[in-house]
């Protein structure tokens, strides 16, 4: 045949590759269309006669049942043809279970395969027994089932307490790849000396060393195998606090140490809720030693019952002795013996004191010539002031066989220059060109013009926590004794001289940098006495 262009064209039925593929798909689908009609009268009669239709109640008899109800009486009969068709239905049926079981196995093989593979086993296998003082290990077995949200732990030196809040830091992070830690302070500055280097300790007893990256710009610490982190930050600074990005599940463990030092429990209240965000599992550890006043707000905030809060107490007596050295228990007998109350709240952890004032070991009364003249460990103060804070000098004894400090001569004024103060110090103050005089380090000028003076004047040197440890030294004397008539300014320091209080009337921690220059001339003159009674000690 010819089309209108003059090419031949075969007839639909002889081209087999059209004619044959559209007539069979037809005629299957005008077999099974027929096959699925109702079935005659007739049929289902003969049907009867083979089997219950009563069986197939509630389903409509169609043709496929007749022909198969036909086929299966053909081979019944002996019909070797229906009998062969009968056993390709049977087997066809088998086969294709048997296929869809083969096809099931090979996804499952393919989805294996494609599912990345198991993480290798850390060689981590949790904390050892020996790292865990016996205080601690009802907090240990709870934060492993996660009982409390919040675990507050104070004592005194020694105790322990930083100790293990490191390691637990550590082995939840090990135990949980999703979560990150914070580590704070009240001021910032304090942070790489105190809780970076004690989560160092825990990650190097741990031997675990190799699995972090520990750096000092930025202050972090990083897991190399997972991305977790440990971030450092002080309260002094909120805008550092909100500038922290996760990269991927949550801060879920938060440290404040020195819990005291924060500004009150609102405060604290309000980093909380600012940095647990995004996870169920969170861990919020608070460590201090108690402040001796029994009214301050962190002695208070222990007290206060709460569901969610596991409070654990620990002292020095708690840890084993090795781990702190002889000369660490020799300190604190000697102390006991000295000043009871004063070993009671360093080393016991307890708020044994009342009110705000500072100085509770503070003795007003007259010190004798005779006293004077015995004295043989003289050390000179100055706090540099002009207007209208004013230019503080104190000249002290120190008797560190009884604890006792004395103050007994003075110079404050305003609006005098250095070199006229020099010039009192000498002439009115017995000042001589061997008496070293400490002075603060803040005004490197004033220090050298007091040189050329013929004063031996030597900054002191300061440190993060260095005012709270002075202070906290000369709280813990037996007594500071001070002549009133002699010197009427340091006697007036010392006396009034209070804890800050929160607006809900709590005293707060840290010691107020106000109407305190008499006091700073006394820590600056007994620099280097404080600083050689300074121990590194387990908190």
């Amino acid at each position: 045949m010819k089309t209108n262009s003059g090419k031949s064209e075969q007839p639909a039925s002889q081209n087999p590759k059209i004619g044959s593929v559209d007539g069979g798909t037809r005629m299957k689908q005008v077999m099974e269309l027929l096959l699925a009609q109702p079935a005659g009268e007739k049929d289902i009669e003969k049907l009867s006669a083979v089997a219950d239709v009563d069986a197939f109640k509630g389903e409509s008899v169609d043709n496929f049942f007749i022909v198969n109800a036909a086929l299966l009486e053909s081979a019944k009969s002996g019909n070797i043809t229906s009998i062969k068709e009968v056993r390709s239905i049977i087997c066809d049926d088998a086969a294709l279970i048997h296929k869809l079981e083969l096809d099931n196995e090979k996804l499952a093989m393919e989805k294996k395969k494609n599912e990345p593979a198991p993480a290798a086993e850390s060689g981590y296998r949790g904390l050892p027994a020996d790292c865990v003082a016996p205080a601690f290990c009802e907090a240990l077995f709870d934060i492993g089932e996660h009982a409390h949200h919040e675990y507050v732990f104070s004592g005194g030196r020694g105790s322990g307490k930083s100790t293990f809040i490191s390691l637990a830091i550590i082995d939840r992070l090990m135990r949980d790849p999703t979560l990150h830690a914070l580590a704070m302070r009240q001021v910032g500055a304090t942070l790489r000396t105190s809780v970076y280097q004690q989560l160092l300790w825990a990650i190097g007893k741990l031997g675990l060393s190799a699995e972090f990256k520990c750096t000092v710009n930025p202050l972090q610490i990083t897991r190399i195998e997972t991305g977790q982190k440990i971030w450092f930050r002080g309260a002094d600074d909120p805008d550092k606090i909100k500038s922290i990005k996760v990269p991927f599940g949550w801060i879920g463990v938060l440290w404040f140490e020195e819990l005291d030092q924060f500004a009150g429990a609102e405060a604290v209240r309000k980093i909380e809720q600012s940095v647990i965000r995004g996870g169920d599992d969170a861990y919020i550890f608070k460590s201090f030693n108690p402040p001796r006043s029994a009214v301050n707000w962190a002695n208070k905030y222990v007290t206060t019952p709460k569901e969610e809060r596991l409070l654990c107490s620990s002292t020095y007596l708690d840890v084993p002795r090795r781990w702190l050295g002889n000369s660490f228990t020799e300190e604190a007998e000697f102390l006991k013996r000295a000043n009871p109350d004063a070993y009671e709240n360093e080393y016991l952890g307890v708020a044994n004191g009342s009110g705000g004032s500072v100085f509770g070991n503070l003795e007003l009364r007259e010190i004798t010539d005779d006293e004077i003249a015995a004295f043989d460990r003289i050390y000179c103060g100055v706090d540099w002031g002009w207007y209208p804070d004013p230019y503080a000098y104190s000249r002290v004894y120190y008797d560190p066989a009884r604890l006792t400090l004395y103050v007994y001569d003075e110079l404050r004024c305003l609006k005098k220059s250095n070199r006229e103060t020099a010039q009192l110090l000498k002439s009115e103050h017995g000042v001589s060109e061997k008496q070293i005089v400490f002075c603060d380090s803040a005004e490197p000028k004033s220090v050298s013009e007091y040189k050329s003076c013929d004063i031996r004047a030597v900054p002191v040197k300061k440190y993060p926590g260095s005012v709270d440890y002075s202070m906290k030294w000369l709280q813990s004397l037996t007594s500071i004794v001070i002549d009133p008539k002699r010197c009427p300014a340091a006697a007036e320091e010392f006396s009034s001289y209070e804890y800050d209080r929160d607006r809900n009337g709590d005293i707060l921690s840290g010691y107020p940098d106000k109407n305190n220059h008499s006091i700073d001339a006394v820590r600056y003159a007994l620099d280097r006495v404080i600083a050689g009674s300074r121990v590194e000690v387990l908190k």
